[in-house]
């Protein structure tokens, strides 16, 4: 049995920029709100974290500011790319950040083999000592896991389970029934924790937790308490805004809706570009109908 790095609600917390740099007074603001809202961990420099353009030297100065100020809540680095090699240089420069956990996306573009991926995450876990969960995005990779490759990472010590966003539910279903206890699920879809709690997931690694971390916290805590139905009308309440959350690329609106609170700035760093008008006045006034904007 493999005890879960997290249960409940972790943020995949943005990285905020201001004039072209990393806006450390923005993010401490946006640490300290996830530890009042009562998220259980904090997943940084991940596909929210816009990580792909941020420099190595600047990976690791994200992941040791928050492990610096996230206090008791853990801290988990995402660490993904399309080369190991570079994918273990990046998971040992987190480690030594202090991440207490490692996020990786499997290998985009050029993808693998199923082969490929189990030989690609037990190189990465045989090279550091903190737990990975691995990291199943097929919209943006093109690449998705099989039941039968997670039966095979559960068995490394090292590799604690999956963020699982493919929204396949008769996959989560058989890895579930393969592995056990040996692996665990987390969503990675804000619309769907509720149906993948119910099936046995440990909670959400969530973009709407940027906005909204209570909400998404309590949706988990009433998941894990098995009141699902009570769960199920605040998912069902907040799903305009988790839509519109992703009308763009993430975190294309995320950003426009913090910055909208007054957290971050709505910068990016290319090839991501502003919301355009029309997506944000329909983001801004679900906003104010639930009373997040006035």
């Amino acid at each position: 049995m493999k005890s879960p790095i997290f249960t409940g609600s972790s943020a995949a917390v943005i990285t905020p920029f201001k004039g072209g740099r990393i806006d450390y007074d923005a993010l401490k603001r946006i640490i300290d709100l996830q530890k009042i809202a009562g998220t259980s961990a904090l997943t940084v420099c991940g596909t929210t974290g816009e990580a792909s353009t941020l420099k190595r030297e600047e990976r690791f100065a994200a992941v040791a500011f928050a492990k610096a100020f996230s206090g008791e809540i853990p801290v988990i680095a995402g660490t993904g790319s399309n080369s190991t090699e570079q994918t273990v240089t990046l998971s040992q420069d987190a480690e030594k950040a202090g991440a207490d956990a490692l996020l990786i996306v499997t290998p985009y573009y050029n993808k693998s083999t199923q082969n490929g991926l189990i030989e690609h995450y037990f190189r990465v876990a045989d090279s550091v000592s903190i737990p990975i969960i691995a990291y199943n995005v097929p919209s943006r990779t093109g690449l998705s896991f099989k039941p039968e490759t997670y039966l095979e990472l559960s068995k490394h010590p090292n590799i604690n389970g999956v963020k699982e966003a493919s929204g396949d539910f008769a996959l989560v279903v058989r890895t579930l029934s393969l592995c056990g206890e040996d692996f665990n699920i987390w969503s990675g879809n804000d619309d769907i924790i509720v149906p993948m709690m119910s099936l046995g997931a440990k909670g959400i690694i969530s973009v709407a937790a940027n906005i909204i971390p209570g909400v998404i916290a309590r949706v988990a805590s009433l998941c894990s308490a098995d009141r699902y139905a009570e769960a199920a009308k605040i998912q069902i309440k907040y799903s305009k805004l988790i839509s519109l959350l992703f009308s763009e690329v993430n975190p294309i609106p995320v950003k426009a809706a913090m910055h909208s609170l007054g957290l971050c700035e709505d910068e990016f760093r290319l090839p991501l570009t502003k919301m355009t008008e029309q997506n944000r006045s329909a983001l801004y006034s679900e906003m104010q109908a639930l009373m997040l904007l006035k």
